[in-house]
């Protein structure tokens, strides 16, 4: 793991929440981060699945020299609102981002993305494709995620929590089968310490936000009814396009960028992370700054 001050987590964590702020959208608070030098480009970072803005903690402050940030805990997870619904639809949370950067004023940015935050970014990429998105974007860099469902390798948790039985599997869930999960998707030497699991887990919880999973998870039927217009966009694209990869994440690792590479999306830079798996900007946020500044530059941004 790359926190540098694992053993002050939790002052980390109340720093960080306490840095953000939250914000009305779309009749929900969502809890957003926006620091950095105004004058600098923007970088807006869009979290994963089951976790949340937090994600970028590491990375945060090395990016921060170079662009300004935002970022946001989407609806239900994180810090923002988890109200008790059916479904969190990916074009619901595409939604609440662009409401995002309407109110910012983000007239241009960049984007980073990792996992369900992948998915929300390929929607929103769509949208800029038929001429009826919000904002302009620049380039988008994709970490580890399930771009293509016939390449996601889901859990079996997951794949249980989407099933009937998914609000009995939430239900019996708690902080020992979290993280055999979640610690299961790590890279064998960079897996998250006693420490940053309980963190995790802390977040995940805010407002009562475990009881929600089952109902966060039909993202995964998103990801089959929509597969065509969500592909489409990677190999339409008009902005760079580059990836991030762990090679040894069994969700989105190695095979996922073949299938990426084979169906001849877009791909303007390809970062490798051969011992690093689902979680790179936790497992090794160096490698991921270093990775991403390359591919700006080779994009004709100047980093510092």
């Amino acid at each position: 793991m790359s926190f540098e001050n694992a053993g002050n987590l939790q002052n980390d964590l109340a720093a960080w929440r306490a840095s953000g702020e939250c914000l009305d959208i779309c009749g929900h608070q969502i809890f957003v981060k926006d620091e950095g030098d105004r004058q600098l480009p923007v970088l807006l970072l869009i979290h994963g699945f089951p976790t949340s803005s937090w994600d970028w903690s590491g990375v945060w402050d090395e990016l921060k020299r170079h662009f300004r940030l935002v970022a946001l805990d989407m609806l239900g997870f994180g810090f923002s609102d988890k109200p008790n619904v059916s479904s969190y639809s990916i074009h619901g949370q595409a939604d609440i981002v662009e409401a995002l950067i309407a109110a910012k004023s983000l007239d241009s940015f960049h984007v980073l993305a990792h996992d369900y935050g992948d998915t929300v970014a390929q929607e929103l990429l769509a949208r800029q494709q038929s001429g009826a998105g919000i904002g302009r974007w620049l380039s988008c860099c994709f970490l580890n995620g399930g771009l293509f469902p016939e390449t996601h390798h889901a859990l079996l948790t997951q794949k249980l929590l989407l099933s009937p039985l998914g609000p009995l599997v939430n239900k019996l869930a708690g902080f020992k089968r979290f993280s055999a999960n979640f610690s299961s998707v790590f890279g064998p030497h960079t897996k998250p310490t006693a420490e940053e699991l309980a963190v995790f887990w802390q977040i995940i919880n805010e407002k009562d936000g475990k009881h929600i999973f089952h109902n966060l998870i039909t993202y995964m039927r998103d990801r089959k009814l929509h597969r065509e217009r969500w592909v489409n966009v990677l190999q339409q694209s008009a902005i760079p396009l580059a990836l991030i990869n762990g090679s040894l994440d069994p969700v989105s690792g190695a095979h996922m960028v073949a299938r990426y590479q084979e169906l001849n999306c877009r791909l303007d830079y390809l970062g490798v992370l051969a011992e690093i798996g689902h979680y790179p900007q936790v497992e090794d946020s160096r490698g991921v700054v270093k990775h991403y500044l390359t591919f700006m530059d080779g994009i004709g941004y100047q980093s510092k």
